[in-house]
Order: structure tokens, then sequence, then C-alpha cells
């Protein structure tokens, strides 16, 4: 392309071609000499002052062309065409005007550009041409004609002709053979292109507007048949059954400019082919038919591979949360049992024992929060987490949740301080999801908050949404952790501090806050602490609609045996009335969020059609 671009722009600039500046200077130098020589003959026949005046102007010209060896640029190449003209006129007004003998000489500035081969130069010799032929014209009508002699005339007339007839042979045969190769280059560039148009291993189609093959170039994939898409369209190259998606795709590159679709060839079904079109300026649609059929295949052992997941996924999910259930069965008598030693309730116990009943609860206790997290994010992942909407005052479920907390932050000896709004802070909400949202964070501020440190928990309300605030001034989280903190089961820290909870807290706050339509914002400096917005809607968000019913658990009502229902169901009762206050607020459900699916940060399957 730039080659061709220096090409067509050849003399325009002071770097013009050096065979075009040569061609151009020998051509002029060869008029001006023909012209000479003629000069000189007529004074050997004693001819006219006009005449040997005639020629010897019209040799004027050519020794100007001195001016492309000094600047070669348009505007030199644009008066050296004036001068052609000037002198031209001049020699014609001095043979008499257009009858006289040099009244060929009205085309030399039309040689002259025809010599410097600009198409610009071109037109304005052309145009000076006609304007010397028109005062040749009105030279001849005014009676300017002069009586030269039959020698001297002949001679005049041979010289004006012979001139004008071989500068304009000489003058087109670099024109013309430039032309000619040009397009010999254009028909060689064109067989190259044909050649890899053919040669290519997808086949390229041109389709009428009724989908019927017009020109097709390439390799057509195995089971195109291009006869009848030639005489029946596009849409019989198609299996039976895909041929109205294939009618579907030529309306729609008809109508948007584009369409992709893949059907299987009527006469390979074991094959698939993908069609791209395009809509062209003519209206016709462009397109490529290739082969896909490996990639047809890959993709649908990928989507069978997915499938496969998705299902040990939920079976998973299924596994985990009866095994979490039958496992809390025991846990429950376990933590009431050794509760009640540790309040040493029906006596006193040797002081060994009563701290072994204390060790017994704190882990069972531990346990049973552990447990409860399983629950809730296989609820969340098996899309059986429900709500409970009701308009209440948010400071409560927060106050709550610290009331709970303060014995931990006391044992732990980290302060909790509360900034409530001044006034009430009416919402419609799940009152369990906001005390459970507290809760986590509340307990993992205080987890990693040193001895000494500072727990804040602040309420800040806005026109549309409310924020919970809680900042610690504990170890912090670094860069490195804040990108996956929150997914489930990952965990910050170092080893030490994972093992103190399985990293499903904070993914179950985030989970909450979306499907009450909220969002959950993090901020940490290592060594200062961490600061975790959640800003809730006041409406409820997304779970204002009317929501559809689902099961009231995570797990089927299968999955747990019916002989040992009422016991478990009794000591949950036992335990939630007398032993664990802080027992896990959201297991009484009643409603479902009706959109979960969007949530990228969760392994959250939507529902499938």
């Amino acid at each position: 392309m730039l080659n061709g671009s220096r090409t067509s722009h050849a003399g325009e600039g002071r770097d013009a071609a050096p065979g075009l500046r040569l061609g151009a200077l020998a051509w002029h130098f060869g008029w001006s000499g023909f012209n000479l020589l003629g000069v000189i003959g007529l004074m050997l026949m004693r001819a006219s002052p006009e005449g040997v005046a005639s020629p010897l102007v019209m040799a004027i010209p050519g020794a100007a062309c001195v001016l492309l060896l000094w600047r070669d640029t348009r505007l030199t190449r644009r008066a050296l065409i004036w001068i052609w003209a000037v002198c031209a006129g001049l020699a014609v007004w001095l043979g008499g005007g257009i009858a006289g003998p040099q009244a060929m000489w009205v085309a030399a500035p039309m040689l002259a550009a025809v010599v410097l081969n600009q198409r610009s130069l071109i037109s304005l010799g052309a145009a000076l041409a006609f304007v010397v032929a028109l005062l040749g014209g009105f030279v001849s009508l005014w009676g300017g004609e002069i009586a030269f002699s039959h020698g001297e005339r002949l001679v005049l007339s041979l010289l004006s002709v012979f001139s004008t007839v071989i500068g304009l042979g000489v003058a087109l045969l670099p024109a013309l053979r430039a032309r000619f190769e040009r397009a010999a280059g254009a028909e060689d560039a064109r067989e190259k292109l044909f050649h890899m148009l053919t040669e290519q291993p997808a086949l390229i189609v041109c389709l009428n507007e009724s989908g019927r093959l017009t020109a097709g170039y390439g390799e057509a994939p195995a089971g195109v048949d291009l006869r009848l898409m030639m005489q029946l369209g596009v849409g019989a190259a198609a299996h039976v059954p895909d041929r109205l998606a294939v009618r579907a795709a030529l309306e729609t590159a008809q109508r948007e400019g584009r369409a992709e679709i893949g059907f299987t060839p009527h006469a390979a079904l074991d094959h698939y082919v993908a069609l791209s079109l395009r809509k062209g300026a003519d209206g016709r649609l462009y397109g490529v038919l290739r082969d896909d059929s490996l990639q047809h295949a890959h993709e649908a052992a990928l989507e069978a591979a997915r499938g496969e997941a998705e299902a040990m996924n939920a079976g998973k999910t299924r596994f985990v949360a009866s095994m979490s259930h039958e496992l809390r069965t025991p846990l429950n008598a376990v933590i009431g049992f050794s509760d009640i030693m540790r309040q040493k309730l029906f006596g006193d116990l040797p002081p060994k024992y009563a701290e072994y009943a204390q060790l017994i609860w704190e882990s069972g206790q531990h346990v049973l929060d552990l447990i409860n997290d399983i629950l809730d994010m296989s609820k969340i992942e098996a899309q059986k987490y429900e709500l409970t909407l009701e308009s209440f005052d948010a400071r409560e479920p927060a106050s709550q949740s610290v009331r709970l907390m303060r014995g931990q932050a006391h044992d732990k000896g980290v302060e909790i301080v509360v900034l409530p709004p001044p006034g009430a802070l009416n919402v419609r909400s799940d009152r369990r999801a906001i005390k459970q949202i507290c809760l986590n964070l509340l307990s993992n501020a205080i987890k990693f908050t040193p001895r000494g440190g500072q727990v804040t928990l602040e309420m800040k309300a806005a026109q549309d949404s409310f924020d919970i605030v809680i900042r610690d001034t504990g170890i912090g989280i670094g860069p490195e952790d804040l990108s996956r903190i929150g997914q489930p089961y990952e965990q910050g820290g170092s080893s030490e501090q994972r093992a103190q909870g399985t990293g499903l807290g904070l993914s179950i706050v985030k989970a909450m806050a979306h499907m009450l339509g909220g969002t959950t914002r993090i901020d940490s400096t290592p060594g200062e602490g961490t600061c975790v917005t959640v800003t809730l809607p006041l409406g409820g968000g997304e779970a204002d609609a009317e929501q559809p019913s689902l099961p009231l658990s995570g797990v089927a009502p299968s999955s747990a045996p019916a002989s040992a229902s009422a016991g478990m169901e009794a000591l949950e009762a036992f335990a939630r009335a007398a032993l664990h206050p802080a027992y896990n607020p959201l297991e009484d459900i009643h409603h479902t969020p009706r959109n979960v699916d969007g949530f990228g940060e969760f392994v959250i399957r939507p529902p499938r059609s």
C-alpha cells in the first residue's frame, strides 16, 4: 500500500520518482533540440523573421525544464505548463493563427502535461491548449495570416506536425507502460486474492435476499451441498430440524445486519457447521461456513461436565446439610447436659469435673456455631434460604446482637462501643437476617481484635437505605486476602487464625445482604483494623416482591429419620429456650427471596427453566 501511494503521487513533491524526472527532462531537451534544428534549417533557407522566431519560441519551454532540476514540486510543474501555454500561443500568433502552419503547436501544453504524468497537470494542460486554440482562431479571424513562401510554409508545417506527433508518441509510451504495469499488478493481485480465497479451509459465501447462494470461495464443509444452496437456499443444506433456525438467522441478518447460527448438515449428520452472516451495503448477505464439529463436541462435553459437576455439588450440599442436621441432634444433648453440669443444677461437682463440663460446653458451642454456618451456607447455595419480611426498628436486632456478644467480648478483654441513630430506624426487612449480620460481623471483629482493643457498631440512616458499620482495632486484612475474603470457606491470616472458624461468617453476611437488596464493602489496613459496611434498603429491596413458597429447611424432609424427629425437636427447643440464647435466629423461616441469581461472589446456581 505504501508503494502504491508513492507511485500515485510521483512527482508531486521533492521526492518524485527518479525515472519519471529523467524521462521528462529527456523529452523536454529532445523537443528543444528538434525545434532548434528547424531554426537552423529556416535560417539557411533565408526564411522570414516570423518563420524563424516561431520554432525558436517553441524551443524555450523545452529548455525551461531545468526548473525541475532546481526544485521539482507541484508548483514548479504547474509553472512549467504555463510556460508551455504562453510559448505555444506566441508561436501560433507568429504563424498567423490557427490557419497558419504552426497550428499543431496548440496541443503543446497538453503534451507536456502527459509527459509529467499527473492527472491534475493533464487537466490543466488540456484547458490551456483549448485557450491557445481559441486565441489562434481569433488571430485568424482578424486577418493576421502571414504570407510565407511555399518552401517556408512546408518546413514550418513539417516541423510542427512531426514535433507534435513524435512528441505525443514518446510522451504516451511511459504513461502507457506505467498504466499497463499497474493493470498487470492489479490483475496479479486479483489472482493472488482469488487463490487465497479458494485455498482457505472455510467456505465464503454470498447470498441473495432469498438466501440462495450466488458465489462461493473455499472448501465446503462435509455434508454441505452447494447445488442445493444455489437452487433452494442455504436452509436446504441443513438437517430438517435445524432449517427453521437457519431461516430465522437469515431474517435476523437482513434485519439487524448480522447473525450467527450452527446446524447439522443434511448429508452428514455426524458433523456440525457454523455459519456467520453479515449484511453488505448492496443488500446481499456475506458469510462464512466452517466445519465446527470438534468445537461443538468439545462444548457439548463441557456442558455435560458442567451438568455433572452441578449435580455432584447439589448432592454434596444435600449431604452436608443432612450430616450437619444429624450431627446437631446429639450435639444439642451434649450441650444441654454439659450446661446442666456446668451450672450445678443437681448439686456440686468436684472442681476438675466442673472444669471438664465447662470445656465440653464451650467445645459444643463452638461446633454448633460451625454447623449452623454450614447449614446456612448450604441453604443459600441450594436457593432454599427464606426471609420473613416485617416492619420494625432496626436498632432492636442490632442491640440484641450486642447483648449476646458482650460476654465473649468481656472474656476476650475487648470493649464494644455502640453508636445508634438518634431516632427510630424503621425498616421493612428480615429481623433475624439483620441480627445474624450483626452477630457474624461482631464475632469476627472480637475474634481478631487483641486484648485491650475496641469494636464499634454504628448505624446510619440515609434517604432510601441505612448502613451497619462495624469497625475494630484488630490485626486487619492483607491486600492479598481482600480479593478472596467473603468467598465460602475462604479465610485470611495465619494458620492459627484460620483454625478459629470455617470461613463462612463473612460469606453469609454478604449473601444475606444481597438477598435483602443491599451491598457489603470491606476496608482494612493491616495492623490498624478493619471496617465492614453493610448497606441495606429501608424497604427490603428484592425481598419486597411476592415470594414463592419453598420447603422450610435446607434439606429434604426425608433426610432425618422419622424415629428421631420428636427427640431432636425437643432437644432443639430445650437448647433455644434455656441453654443457648445465641442459637441461630434464622432457623425459623417462612419466605424465600424471588431472585438470588447474579450474585457473583458465591456459587449460587440460578433456577433452571
